[in-house]
């Protein structure tokens, strides 16, 4: 016997979407990853210590060559070190208030990490993207106050 479809007239509501379980609302799907703000900040701690990947720099050439271990910072890296398939499922947990401040914070130091790449490195251009990214905008924004006469001679009035 087939199975009945419901039809519903185009103005008629669409259901309510379900909301996502990383919320602790929805009953199924995947439990939380973090059930305290502390295990979660706890987590983002070690990123900060010792999770993150090091890359080798070389600078310059022949005997003024220098070489250096510098830690690399990124919201990505952060986000599957602690366990979330991409950066929306660690957004969504920001949307949860007992973890927005650690999910905030921790956003705030790779974007100080960016800003001080950016001050140092002799070609900022990836770090001046990824503020982008993370909202900072590249304009100057000028205000003008007073007021404009305009003139015209074969206007009368």
């Amino acid at each position: 016997m087939p199975k009945k479809t419901e039809t519903r007239p185009l103005n008629a509501k669409q259901p309510k979407k379900r909301k996502s379980r990383a919320l602790g609302i929805n009953p199924v799907g995947r439990p939380p990853m973090f059930k305290t703000a502390e295990e979660l900040q706890a987590k983002v701690d070690e990123y900060f210590i010792s999770g993150r990947n090091v890359r080798t720099i070389v600078e310059g050439r022949g005997a003024s060559q220098k070489t250096s271990k510098v830690a690399l910072v990124t919201i990505t890296g952060l986000t599957l070190y602690l366990g979330f398939c991409c950066r929306d499922s660690f957004y969504d947990m920001e949307k949860l208030p007992k973890f927005t401040h650690t999910i905030k914070t921790a956003r705030s130091r790779v974007e100080n990490y960016y800003e001080e790449l950016a001050q140092v490195n002799s070609n900022p251009a990836g770090a001046i993207f990824a503020l982008k990214n993370m909202g900072w905008k590249d304009k100057v924004e000028t205000e003008h106050s007073g007021g404009v006469i305009l003139h015209n001679p074969q206007l009368k009035t």
